[in-house]
């Protein structure tokens, strides 16, 4: 493995990690943009433009963009989070200049009227979806209560009414100012020829121009409450708690992550020998969110609607028991392998690092190989664990539960 990197006279920062051994390639753009930088009168706009980015540009029609994308044989996608949008496909190596020709053309997109208002259909479609869908709609107002006035509250697909009133206009200031190659990341991982992707990169992109960018970092004030949501047609009830934790800025992050393994991962973990296994539960997890200037530590259950009170008392009870059921090494060395092993076998294929590596650096400006990230995670310590176990008891925190009936 070789890591490369370097910035354009624009501000566009290119980055690699070469591996003359793979037998493929995964290129992307990483955008510092998402739900979080957008005012509440544009909510929904980065996941909207990212739709628009596959409508096609003055180069290409939409047809051209998806028939290319298959012509390339490439995996090939795009998301939205909070605080990033990333445009990403996997090709064989001799593919690497087409790809990253579409790539970077899809960057620059026509933004057309027509495409917007048949594309803002979809939108309102999908956001009509997941209100159906009641794990997402917990999850969307569990962040909004969480966060509060917080920027972190606004929705990644935004609201029907934000998405409505949308304009073309409004999205073209939008991909203007955070489309900036300033604000861009280029990111290639696998059987990477460096020079050729820079070269070409410069060619294609030498006129684009910077733009102030910036992000307001905040941390949220913790808050305590209870909301109960009934959704007539669920006939399971979901319940989310969101309690603060480390953002991705603090080491303590890798501490969290292991304690949430050894409580609640999916498979072998407390909470699930003690509700998935028996049976009392589809799902009983503890999970980590991580952004630039905070985190969340967060608990999900779901489960029969009459069960669910009962289920819900003996996740509280487990954990916040720290001084009756200390956290084992035998719990810790299993956890730690578990997240390494993951890591490790991971990082085998140039997809799997090209999230890895971009991610890291968007968010702290740093490269860490698979191998130096298990490292992180080696170091926990037991002491560690179980202090921050032992804090869980008074944990402030925002409950959101969701289903056919009120639960007691």
């Amino acid at each position: 493995m070789q890591f490369k990197q370097t910035t354009l006279d624009n501000g566009l920062e290119i980055i690699a990690e070469v591996n003359s051994n793979a037998f493929s390639l995964s290129l992307g753009y990483f955008v510092k943009t998402g739900s979080r930088d957008e005012s509440l009168d544009i909510a929904g706009v980065s996941h909207f433009l990212e739709h628009m980015l596959f409508k096609g540009t003055p180069r290409r029609t939409s047809v051209d963009v998806n028939r290319q994308l298959d012509d390339l044989g490439s995996q090939s996608n795009a998301f939205t989070s909070e605080e990033q949008t990333v445009y990403y496909m996997s090709v064989l190596p001799e593919n690497q200049f087409p790809a990253l020709d579409l790539v970077t053309d899809m960057m620059r997109p026509s933004l057309r009227d027509d495409d917007f208002q048949t594309e803002k259909q979809v939108i309102l479609e999908e956001i009509a979806m997941y209100d159906d869908q009641p794990p997402y709609g917990a999850m969307e107002r569990a962040m909004e209560e969480f966060f509060g006035e917080h920027p972190l509250s606004t929705r990644v697909l935004g609201t029907k009414e934000s998405v409505s009133a949308l304009t073309a206009e409004a999205m073209r200031e939008y991909h203007s100012a955070r489309y900036a190659p300033n604000n861009l990341c280029l990111v290639a991982t696998g059987a990477v020829d460096f020079d050729a992707l820079v070269e070409e990169t410069y060619r294609m992109t030498k006129h684009w121009k910077p733009a102030e960018t910036g992000r307001k970092l905040t941390m949220p004030l913790a808050r305590s409450k209870d909301v109960r949501m009934i959704h007539p047609p669920a006939t399971q009830q979901y319940t989310l708690e969101f309690s603060p934790g480390p953002g991705y800025m603090d080491p303590q992050r890798y501490v969290s992550r292991v304690l949430a393994t050894i409580l609640g991962d999916d498979s072998g973990s407390r909470l699930f020998w003690e509700l998935v296994d028996k049976g009392l539960a589809d799902a009983a997890v503890c999970y980590t969110y991580e952004f630039q200037d905070c985190g969340v530590f967060g608990l999900y259950l779901a489960g029969d609607p009459d069960q669910q009170q009962e289920n819900w008392d003996l996740i509280q009870s487990i954990v916040e028991d720290a001084s009756g059921a200390p956290i084992t090494e035998r719990e810790l060395e299993l956890a730690k392998n578990k997240i390494c092993a993951g890591i490790l076998l991971a990082s085998e294929r140039p997809s799997n690092r090209l999230f890895s590596v971009g991610g890291t650096w968007l968010s702290r400006h740093q490269y860490e190989t698979a191998a130096q990230v298990s490292q992180h995670y080696r170091s926990v310590s037991l002491e560690d664990v179980q202090k921050t176990f032992e804090n869980l008891k008074d944990r402030t925190a925002v409950r959101v539960s969701v289903g056919p009936q009120l639960d007691s």
